[in-house]
């Protein structure tokens, strides 16, 4: 079952056209953890996308801190991080509940703990304009950074859908964005990667709201290699309870291992 909502609205550049279909049974995995949410699945070798649903597939939402990904390509383009081994951000000294935040990081090391105030103070580096720029540069989503330089992606304007993180995602995963290679091999490098059998999956988590007994926005978005193949995804679930914030990375391995991605 094809979906006009499927299908990427920039058409995955330089690639082949792409088909779309609908396979419901991914929604399943959701229901079965009392929750709602969304996959979508981009297999490279079959220029085949797939998704759960064609209604919440295609819903901007806040990306939450998957926007690190274009977050550490502008830091790296625009110089204010250098090496994302070498540079480091200090910590403010202020204690946070999330205890890896309370220490001093690089970027790779950022990246790997979410450490939300480094990609805060990165972001207030970069500046409203080189933001704006290279936002618009990437064709991120509504391209809205209002609500605050450091703020924007977690409580301001800028909104994605499940779609467009795959198409922005899959640019980054091929080399093809604007910008130089040197940034975007070392982001690639950096993503957290996850063993799973003879498959790797290379991706960043996000996590909006996190209020018990309040619904909560969570992502996952990245790209799995199984050999030569790779598919390019994107989840978010409602993260109605505490278990669900572990549960996007099941999920999503579940979802993967149904397309046969992993």
């Amino acid at each position: 079952m094809a979906a006009a909502s499927v299908t990427p609205r920039r058409a995955f550049a330089n690639v082949a056209p792409q088909r779309s279909e609908i396979r419901e049974a991914l929604a399943k995995h959701f229901a079965d953890e009392g929750t709602a949410g969304t996959f979508v699945g981009y297999k490279i070798d079959d220029y085949l996308i797939i998704a759960s649903d064609k209604e919440r597939s295609g819903q901007a939402m806040l990306p939450a801190s998957t926007f690190k990904i274009p977050n550490s390509l502008i830091a790296l383009e625009t110089g204010v991080v250098g090496d994302p081994d070498k540079d480091v951000f200090k910590w403010d000294g202020v204690t946070r509940s999330i205890e890896a935040w309370n220490r001093d990081h690089t970027m790779r090391s950022a990246i790997a703990a979410s450490a939300v105030p480094v990609y805060q103070e990165i972001a207030r580096r970069i500046g409203v304009e080189r933001m704006q720029k290279y936002v618009d540069l990437f064709e991120y989503g509504n391209r809205d950074i209002g609500g605050g330089i450091d703020q924007f992606w977690l409580t301001g304007n800028l909104r994605i859908d499940p779609v467009q993180q795959v198409d922005f995602v899959d640019r980054l995963r091929r080399g093809v964005l604007p910008i130089s290679k040197r940034s975007q091999d070392l982001v690639r490098d950096i993503l957290p990667v996850t063993k799973v059998g003879d498959s790797i999956i290379r991706a960043k988590t996000g996590l909006l709201g996190a209020e018990i007994g309040k619904p909560s926005l969570g992502w996952i978005v990245g790209w799995a290699e199984k050999g030569t193949a790779q598919t390019v995804f994107a989840l978010n679930m409602d993260c109605r309870e505490p278990r669900h914030i572990a549960d996007r990375m099941r999920l999503a391995q579940q979802c993967l291992g149904d397309i046969g991605a992993i």
